[in-house]
């Protein structure tokens, strides 16, 4: 998969100047915490979802250029009836209370290219616990998770996406995309910034070859906003 050529506004110098030193705080979210006991009985479901069949993954944004999983395929691909969106607003990890961020998932409408990972056969268990350990940590964060339908070259994959929002939810926010870029340029967290986030996904995209409009009008915007600021 080649990449595009296209040159971003958005680099990592921009990235260098708005990165800061933020400790992190705890706090109280008003989330209910997943136990150890959820996290099984929530992979448990999921694995028997599979039915046997093979264990894939639709990755949009960091588990693309950050997947920290094993896998033995892995397939450029479409869902529809989703698309890429700056919706869920963070107050944590890249941003703060006083700075808040929003974080990248999968809103209602449109479509949205990606990459369909599929698990190793053995284990199948232990990986999805991994891997939700690793994405979510609420019982609020389980209506997010959906499972989907890839469709490549190679055919149709059922996949299991994060971050698909679900009906009428509260965290959920639809901003301008100047509102958009202008909380993005700014907020800064415990492990990076929302502009750095933006620059990883964006650019791995690139390089794969998918073209995102609506991420590549946001980059310049972002861009643009930090050079103000």
């Amino acid at each position: 998969m080649a990449g595009s050529g296209r040159v971003m506004a958005l680099g990592p110098a921009h990235v260098a100047k708005v990165a800061r030193v933020v400790e992190r705080v705890p706090r109280t979210t008003g989330l209910t915490p997943l136990s150890d006991a959820d996290f099984e009985a929530l992979a448990a479901r999921l694995v028997a979802d599979l039915a046997g069949g093979p264990f894939w993954i639709f990755a949009i944004s960091s588990l693309i250029w950050k997947p920290a999983f094993e896998y033995v395929e892995a397939r450029r691909g479409i869902v529809h009836g989703w698309r890429r969106s700056y919706c869920l607003e963070i107050t944590d990890w890249r941003a703060t209370p006083e700075s808040p961020g929003l974080m990248l998932a999968l809103d209602r409408g449109g479509s949205c290219t990606g990459v369909a990972y599929q698990m190793p056969e053995d284990e199948a268990h232990g990986r999805m616990l991994r891997l939700l350990r690793r994405e979510i940590g609420s019982h609020e964060g389980i209506p997010w998770l959906r499972w989907v339908t890839v469709r490549s070259p190679e055919g149709p994959v059922r996949a299991l996406a994060f971050y698909c929002t679900p009906q009428n939810d509260p965290d959920v926010v639809r901003l301008p995309v100047e509102e958009q870029a202008r909380r993005l340029a700014r907020a800064v967290g415990h492990v990076g910034s929302c502009a750095e986030y933006l620059y990883n996904t964006v650019s791995h995209l690139e390089a794969l070859g998918i073209r995102d409009r609506y991420l590549w009008e946001l980059q310049a915007r972002v861009a643009a906003e930090i050079d103000r600021i």
